[in-house]
Protein backbone atom coordinates (compact mmCIF):
# COMPACT_ATOMS: atom_id res chain seq x y z
CA UNK A 1 0.00 0.00 0.00
CA UNK A 2 3.28 2.12 0.50
CA UNK A 3 3.25 2.87 -3.20
CA UNK A 4 0.29 3.79 -3.90
CA UNK A 5 0.09 7.72 -3.89
CA UNK A 6 -2.57 10.41 -3.19
CA UNK A 7 -2.95 12.96 -5.52
CA UNK A 8 -5.69 15.73 -7.02
CA UNK A 9 -7.50 14.49 -9.89
CA UNK A 10 -5.74 17.08 -11.87
CA UNK A 11 -4.62 15.14 -15.38
CA UNK A 12 -7.06 14.08 -18.41
CA UNK A 13 -5.53 10.41 -17.32
CA UNK A 14 -6.62 11.10 -13.59
CA UNK A 15 -10.07 11.93 -15.03
CA UNK A 16 -10.07 8.66 -17.41
CA UNK A 17 -8.44 6.42 -14.45
CA UNK A 18 -11.65 8.13 -11.81
CA UNK A 19 -13.97 7.19 -15.09
CA UNK A 20 -12.94 3.97 -15.16
CA UNK A 21 -13.17 3.06 -11.61
CA UNK A 22 -16.60 4.49 -10.70
CA UNK A 23 -17.91 2.14 -14.06
CA UNK A 24 -16.16 -0.79 -12.12
CA UNK A 25 -17.20 0.07 -8.10
CA UNK A 26 -21.15 0.65 -10.18
CA UNK A 27 -20.93 -2.49 -12.01
CA UNK A 28 -20.51 -4.42 -8.67
CA UNK A 29 -24.50 -3.33 -7.39
CA UNK A 30 -23.28 -2.97 -3.96
CA UNK A 31 -21.38 0.32 -2.86
CA UNK A 32 -23.16 2.91 -4.62
CA UNK A 33 -26.23 4.20 -5.98
CA UNK A 34 -25.00 4.06 -10.02
CA UNK A 35 -25.24 0.58 -11.39
CA UNK A 36 -23.01 1.78 -14.63
CA UNK A 37 -20.70 4.91 -14.47
CA UNK A 38 -21.77 7.99 -16.39
CA UNK A 39 -20.48 8.68 -19.70
CA UNK A 40 -16.60 9.81 -19.91
CA UNK A 41 -17.64 13.87 -20.63
CA UNK A 42 -20.14 13.58 -17.64
CA UNK A 43 -17.36 12.29 -15.31
CA UNK A 44 -14.58 15.38 -16.63
CA UNK A 45 -17.40 17.73 -16.09
CA UNK A 46 -18.44 16.42 -12.82
CA UNK A 47 -14.23 16.64 -12.07
CA UNK A 48 -14.23 19.77 -13.06
CA UNK A 49 -17.35 20.62 -11.46
CA UNK A 50 -16.02 19.59 -7.81
CA UNK A 51 -12.53 21.75 -8.25
CA UNK A 52 -14.55 24.64 -9.47
CA UNK A 53 -16.63 25.35 -6.49
CA UNK A 54 -13.91 24.60 -4.24
CA UNK A 55 -14.55 21.13 -3.33
CA UNK A 56 -11.78 18.00 -3.12
CA UNK A 57 -11.34 15.68 -5.85
CA UNK A 58 -8.10 13.21 -5.06
CA UNK A 59 -7.50 9.71 -6.16
CA UNK A 60 -4.77 6.79 -5.74
CA UNK A 61 -2.60 5.84 -8.32
CA UNK A 62 -0.63 2.32 -7.51
CA UNK A 63 3.24 2.01 -8.83
CA UNK A 64 1.51 2.12 -12.29
CA UNK A 65 -0.15 5.06 -12.27
CA UNK A 66 -3.18 3.74 -12.34
CA UNK A 67 -6.22 4.86 -10.55
CA UNK A 68 -7.48 2.50 -8.20
CA UNK A 69 -9.51 4.86 -6.13
CA UNK A 70 -11.10 8.16 -5.49
CA UNK A 71 -12.73 10.80 -2.67
CA UNK A 72 -14.66 13.72 -3.54
CA UNK A 73 -16.08 16.14 -1.64
CA UNK A 74 -18.22 18.36 -3.59
CA UNK A 75 -19.07 21.90 -1.93
CA UNK A 76 -22.64 22.77 -1.71
CA UNK A 77 -23.63 25.68 -4.30
CA UNK A 78 -26.50 27.18 -3.00
CA UNK A 79 -26.02 30.13 -0.65
CA UNK A 80 -25.92 29.51 3.20
CA UNK A 81 -25.11 25.63 2.53
CA UNK A 82 -21.30 26.23 1.07
CA UNK A 83 -19.63 26.32 4.21
CA UNK A 84 -20.55 22.01 3.59
CA UNK A 85 -20.17 19.33 1.19
CA UNK A 86 -20.79 15.95 0.26
CA UNK A 87 -18.29 13.08 0.13
CA UNK A 88 -18.12 10.21 -2.34
CA UNK A 89 -15.57 7.44 -2.63
CA UNK A 90 -14.78 3.86 -4.16
CA UNK A 91 -11.62 1.64 -4.21
CA UNK A 92 -10.91 -0.94 -6.68
CA UNK A 93 -10.98 -4.20 -4.88
CA UNK A 94 -8.24 -5.59 -5.05
CA UNK A 95 -7.14 -2.39 -2.58
CA UNK A 96 -9.75 -2.90 -0.13
CA UNK A 97 -8.88 -3.56 3.45
CA UNK A 98 -5.53 -2.47 3.42
CA UNK A 99 -5.81 1.01 4.85
CA UNK A 100 -6.24 2.91 1.81
CA UNK A 101 -9.36 3.60 2.24
CA UNK A 102 -8.79 5.65 5.63
CA UNK A 103 -5.97 7.14 4.01
CA UNK A 104 -7.68 8.31 0.97
CA UNK A 105 -10.55 9.81 2.81
CA UNK A 106 -8.45 11.30 5.56
CA UNK A 107 -6.44 13.56 2.87
CA UNK A 108 -9.64 14.52 1.19
CA UNK A 109 -10.87 15.67 4.97
CA UNK A 110 -7.75 17.80 5.91
CA UNK A 111 -8.01 19.23 2.06
CA UNK A 112 -11.93 20.61 2.89
CA UNK A 113 -10.98 21.65 6.17
CA UNK A 114 -7.98 23.96 4.49
CA UNK A 115 -10.40 25.00 2.24
CA UNK A 116 -12.46 25.94 4.70
CA UNK A 117 -15.40 23.55 4.78
CA UNK A 118 -16.86 23.17 8.31
CA UNK A 119 -19.26 19.80 6.98
CA UNK A 120 -18.97 16.92 5.41
CA UNK A 121 -21.88 14.61 4.67
CA UNK A 122 -22.12 11.12 2.43
CA UNK A 123 -24.61 8.47 2.24
CA UNK A 124 -23.72 4.88 2.88
CA UNK A 125 -25.95 1.70 2.62
CA UNK A 126 -26.53 -0.07 5.41
CA UNK A 127 -25.57 -3.72 3.71
CA UNK A 128 -21.57 -1.66 3.45
CA UNK A 129 -20.32 -2.50 7.56
CA UNK A 130 -17.11 -2.12 6.49
CA UNK A 131 -17.45 1.90 4.73
CA UNK A 132 -20.07 2.89 7.94
CA UNK A 133 -17.04 1.54 10.19
CA UNK A 134 -14.44 3.45 8.32
CA UNK A 135 -16.43 6.90 8.21
CA UNK A 136 -17.54 6.12 12.17
CA UNK A 137 -13.09 5.92 12.68
CA UNK A 138 -13.07 9.08 10.90
CA UNK A 139 -15.47 11.36 13.04
CA UNK A 140 -18.54 10.94 11.45
CA UNK A 141 -22.00 10.59 13.24
CA UNK A 142 -25.12 8.94 12.23
CA UNK A 143 -28.08 11.70 10.94
CA UNK A 144 -30.76 9.88 10.19
CA UNK A 145 -31.87 6.71 8.11
CA UNK A 146 -33.75 6.20 5.03
CA UNK A 147 -35.39 3.05 5.42
CA UNK A 148 -35.16 0.95 2.17
CA UNK A 149 -34.08 3.75 0.27
CA UNK A 150 -32.61 1.21 -2.56
CA UNK A 151 -34.67 -1.32 -4.28
CA UNK A 152 -31.99 -3.61 -6.55
CA UNK A 153 -32.33 -7.33 -7.92
CA UNK A 154 -35.45 -7.28 -5.81
CA UNK A 155 -33.45 -6.64 -2.02
CA UNK A 156 -34.09 -3.96 -0.07
CA UNK A 157 -30.94 -1.47 1.65
CA UNK A 158 -31.52 1.63 4.10
CA UNK A 159 -29.17 4.84 3.70
CA UNK A 160 -27.47 5.35 6.24
CA UNK A 161 -26.88 9.38 6.52
CA UNK A 162 -23.59 10.64 7.95
CA UNK A 163 -21.98 13.77 8.67
CA UNK A 164 -18.71 15.12 9.99
CA UNK A 165 -18.51 18.37 11.55
CA UNK A 166 -14.68 19.11 10.53
CA UNK A 167 -13.09 20.97 13.68
CA UNK A 168 -10.45 24.08 13.03
CA UNK A 169 -11.70 24.86 9.64
CA UNK A 170 -10.39 28.27 9.25
CA UNK A 171 -12.23 31.97 9.87
CA UNK A 172 -14.31 33.34 7.09
CA UNK A 173 -15.45 30.02 5.54
CA UNK A 174 -17.73 30.57 2.57
CA UNK A 175 -21.27 30.53 3.63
Amino acid sequence: MDAIRIVPTSTEAHVAGFHRCVDVVARERRYLGLVVGPPPAASADFVRRVVANGGVHLVALDAGEAVVGWCDIMRFELEGFRHAGRMGMGLLSHVRGRGLGHRLASAALEQARAQGLERVELDVFASNARAAALYRRLGFVEEGVKRRARKLDGTYDDDVLMALLLPGAPDGAAG
